[in-house]
């Protein structure tokens, strides 16, 4: 990794978007949501693009503008379906440190709730623990540090998130 950006991944309401803008004052980084990005870029809604392109559709551009992504000294929170994107993944890899937002199936679905009110991305008839069990291996995949945040408050999330990135760059720091 030869750069200071911090790239947050995990499941729909784990915190990403919350955890990357304390994350952000707290390192000293500018805060970027790929999600907002992607809208900012296509000019429509998320939802208008999975509307009018399908999911396959969605995933495409999605893993497209992420692999796109160009930043120095950030926080990127990512949509929790940026790792179907091999593309961007790799390339998120490359510009960042891979912070996964781990919380357990309960922890979602009490955070989350429905997923079409939430606008998950997600197949018909695609159940919230389908969609876990489908996407846990591949944050799993792609992290070089896991955040339990299961038990935690956001603060608590920072904090141990803070201290795991310092101890990564501490450690690579080191190694050159």
């Amino acid at each position: 990794m030869t750069t200071s950006n911090i790239v947050l991944i995990g499941m729909p309401g784990c915190g990403k978007s919350t955890v990357g803008v304390i994350l952000a004052k707290v390192l000293r980084k500018r805060f970027i949501d790929s999600d907002l990005v992607i809208q900012e870029k296509t000019g429509k809604l998320l939802r208008e693009i999975i509307a009018e392109d399908g999911i396959d559709g969605f995933n495409a551009i999605e893993d497209r503008i992420n692999a796109s992504l160009e930043a120095e000294n950030a926080v990127i929170a990512t949509g929790g379906s940026a790792v179907y994107g091999a593309n961007a993944m790799s390339h998120l890899r490359e510009i960042g440190l891979v912070v996964y937002l781990r919380l357990s199936y309960a922890g979602v679905e009490a955070r989350l709730g429905s997923l079409e009110a939430r606008g998950v991305v997600h197949r018909p008839g695609q159940t919230l623990r389908d969609l876990y069990e489908e996407r846990i291996p591949l944050y799993e995949q792609y992290a070089d540090i896991v955040v339990d945040e299961d038990y935690l408050d956001i603060e608590a999330t920072v904090e141990c998130a803070v201290g795991q990135i310092e101890g990564a760059f501490a450690q690579e720091g080191g190694q050159e």
